[in-house]
């Protein structure tokens, strides 16, 4: 319950729109993939590194865990066909002569499949993500902050002691 709390104070925050929305997509690709590989650090390092909400993260996430277990099989079909397809047989072979490909984990086709999945829908949700966090502060939010309730208790005294301490 509090990492929603802190979803829906980012939400009515001033933060970044692409801040949240980066959280979302990033989320999105841990979620979906296994979480030991090389694709993990470089995520959770992103994650890390740059200025992305670990509230919209830490959901994605878990959202996407539960959507992956469903969807593994087609991950897997994915990465198996990718795999076997004659074309790539000399990429493969030479990438996973070096230590590089080795730590990819590569050549398990749901983390194959899984990663090419999250690669494609990555710019999807995150601009997606972004437009419907926007439309949210646009409209929702306005029209909550417009109730007279709403109105009674942010001009309460109880209300400004809450904003002095949260921060």
């Amino acid at each position: 319950m509090g990492l929603l709390a802190k979803l829906f104070k980012a939400l009515n925050s001033d933060a970044s729109p692409w801040q949240l929305a980066y959280g979302f997509a990033l989320g999105m690709a841990m979620g979906l993939t296994p979480f030991l590989g090389l694709h993990s650090l470089i995520l959770i390092f992103s994650v890390l590194f740059f200025r992305v909400n670990i509230s919209s993260f830490l959901i994605a996430w878990t959202v996407f865990s539960v959507i992956a277990i469903p969807a593994s099989y087609g991950f897997s079909e994915l990465g198996e066909s990718i795999l076997l397809s004659s074309n790539l047989e000399p990429l493969w072979t030479g990438f996973y002569g070096t230590f590089i490909g080795q730590l990819t984990q590569f050549y398990h086709t749901t983390t194959l499949g899984s990663l090419l999945v999250s690669i494609i829908l990555f710019p999807v949700v995150l601009l997606l993500s972004k437009k419907l966090i926007e439309q949210y502060r646009e409209r929702f939010m306005k029209w909550v902050n417009q109730w007279r309730i709403v109105q009674i208790l942010k001009g309460s005294k109880f209300f400004q002691i809450y904003q002095a301490i949260k921060d």
